[in-house]
Formats: C-alpha cells, structure tokens, sequence
C-alpha cells in the first residue's frame, strides 16, 4: 500500500527556512524599534529570502 506524503526533505528545509525567516523578522523588529534603519533593511532582506526559499524548498521536494 503506497501512500503520497512530501518527504523528510522538503518538511525539513521548510521548517529550517521558516525558522530563520521568523528569526529574521525578528530581528527587522528589534532594529527597527532600537532606530536602526540598515540592520532592519538587512534583517528584512533576510527573512523575505529564507521565506522564499522556505516554500521553493517545499515545491521542489515535495
């Protein structure tokens, strides 16, 4: 009995992806709070790209 599920691959870069996204946006709102403007910009570059390839990850091993 076959059954369809994504593999261990793409679950665990999504997840490794979302976490550094989250850490990432994070980070965008403690600079931006502390008046940082270019550590916010960088931490936000961060998140959008570790976003992105969260679910290009899913999509190519799924």
């Amino acid at each position: 009995m076959e059954t369809a599920s994504a593999s261990d691959r793409a679950v665990g870069l999504g997840l490794l992806f979302g976490a550094v996204a989250v850490i990432g946006s994070l980070g965008m709102a403690a600079y931006g709070m502390a008046g940082d403007q270019m550590a916010a910009g960088g931490s936000f570059a961060v998140a959008m790209i570790a976003g992105s390839l969260a679910v290009a990850a899913y999509h190519v091993y799924a």
